[in-house]
């Protein structure tokens, strides 16, 4: 399995261009600022995963009646 086989397709994918920049020129503030923005990321990325699999359990119980 190729390690590019989860990323995005498409060349215009937001993510696949952050995948893609290179962090060389960054300053450790710099590094320190997407980290941080990354991990925000994560969590709101999470956090909309709970809310949607939430959302499917209330749906799925709700037509089982």
């Amino acid at each position: 399995m190729d390690l590019d086989d989860d990323l995005p397709r498409k060349g215009d994918d937001p993510l696949a261009r952050l995948l893609q920049q290179d962090l060389g020129p960054l300053s450790m503030s710099e590094l320190e600022k997407r980290v941080a923005a990354l991990e925000g990321e994560i969590a709101r990325t999470r956090r909309k995963m709970e809310s949607a699999a939430t959302h499917k359990a209330s749906a799925e119980a709700l037509f089982k009646r």
